[in-house]
Formats: C-alpha cells, structure tokens, sequence
C-alpha cells in the first residue's frame, strides 16, 4: 500500500465580512524573520523571537503588517495562539490586493 503525500503550493485565502482569513504556519526561533511563502494550503512565517509570552505572535502580526502594508492592529490571530498552526483576518483589505501584496498569483 502506498500513501501519496500531497503539498498544496497555493494559500487558501477566504473572504470573511472583516476581511481576509488565512493559515499560517510559524516557524519561531529562526536565523531572521521572513515570510517564506505556501506551505501545504498556509503562508509559512518564520519569526526569530521565541515561542513564549506571546513573542512569536508579536512578531507575526508585525511581518504581515509590514508585507501587507496595514497596521499591526488589523491583523488578529483567530485560533493558534499557542500553535504553530494558526488562522488569521487581515481587516480592511480583499483577498486579491491580499494575495497581490504577498506575491501570490491568481
């Protein structure tokens, strides 16, 4: 029996009446903070602060701001907080300007 893995190299990005929702997958205590692009369905996000008193989730909020242009109040992390695995709504901007500003086709 063989199991066939599938990757999924796009983002699912969801329009929610706030704004946009989307998967993260965080990679906290790297070298530097970078947004590493799809990772199975979600943007991968690594953050050099450590996983501990909300640090990493900091960190997040203040890369996507930046990537996305908006401030770090506007983004709020719905479920994860305490995971890897996180869900997140961008307020104020659509999907497309979204995926334009993180560089995803489509």
């Amino acid at each position: 029996m063989s199991v066939r893995l599938v990757m999924k190299d796009e983002i699912e990005f969801e329009a929610v009446q706030e704004g946009v929702a989307f998967d993260l997958r965080v990679i906290p205590g790297a070298r530097r903070d970078a947004i590493a692009g799809p990772y199975d369905g979600a943007l991968k996000v690594r953050v050099s602060a450590p996983p501990e008193r909300g640090k990493a989730n900091k960190s997040v909020t203040a890369i996507l701001a930046n990537a996305l242009g908006c401030q770090k109040r506007d983004i709020k992390i719905i479920s994860g907080e305490t995971s890897q695995n996180k869900r997140v709504i961008v307020m104020g901007l659509g999907v497309e300007e979204v995926k334009k500003k993180l560089g995803q086709q489509g």
